[in-house]
């Protein structure tokens, strides 16, 4: 009797440690089986990062940004002729799109083109021509009266101040700038500074 119960125990003994090891071996291979989300997340098209803009982009937006800095400088150079003063130029916003930098270039050529095609036709150029005949050289630098116009220190000072205060008196102005000062004056005096030689010019 003893040895049968004996038997049985052994045998219960056997069957639950056998049970044991199939669940250790179940969870160890659980744990080593790779998850598919997880396998789907790593996959070569997920993790591939957008590539950089190439070199042609690259060149081809550094030579479009240089000609929206000369197309500025140009808008720049031809108010200032007109207005006598340094303008202000608005910047353009920095972008990285070429779409939007050709943009910019078209906008800024048409700009460009628009300030020297208006500050080289002045108002009465012809009248500012044939006085200019009449009164002197553009490089005139004989006080009391300098340049092409002739205008006093006072004229200059009150029309051309800037000019006068960074360039010096009148002659070392360019014919436009000499002439746009003119127009200044002329928006309220007319060519009363001039009155012979505008008559003969036939601006009154």
């Amino acid at each position: 009797m003893r040895r049968s119960i004996l038997a049985c125990g052994l045998l219960l003994a056997f069957a639950g440690m056998t049970t044991a090891g199939a669940a250790l071996a179940a969870s160890e291979g659980s744990q080593s089986s790779p998850n598919p989300a997880q396998n789907m997340s790593t996959t070569p098209g997920a993790t591939e990062s957008r590539q950089g803009p190439s070199r042609w982009e690259l060149r081809t937006a550094a030579v479009w940004r240089r000609h929206i800095r000369r197309f500025r400088t140009d808008t720049q150079h031809w108010l200032t002729v007109m207005r006598g003063r340094p303008i202000d130029v608005s910047r353009s916003p920095a972008t990285r799109s070429l779409t939007r930098l050709r943009q910019l270039v078209r906008r800024w050529r048409h700009r460009a083109h628009s300030a020297w095609r208006q500050a080289t036709r002045p108002p009465n150029l012809r009248a500012w021509t044939c006085i200019h005949r009449y009164e002197g050289s553009w490089a005139d630098s004989g006080g009391p009266y300098w340049g092409g116009l002739q205008m006093d220190l006072s004229f200059q000072q009150t029309y051309g101040g800037w000019l006068l205060r960074h360039k010096g008196t009148a002659d070392h102005w360019s014919p436009l700038e000499q002439i746009w000062v003119a127009v200044r004056a002329a928006r309220t005096r007319g060519f009363s500074p001039w009155p012979n030689t505008a008559r003969y010019c036939g601006a009154y």
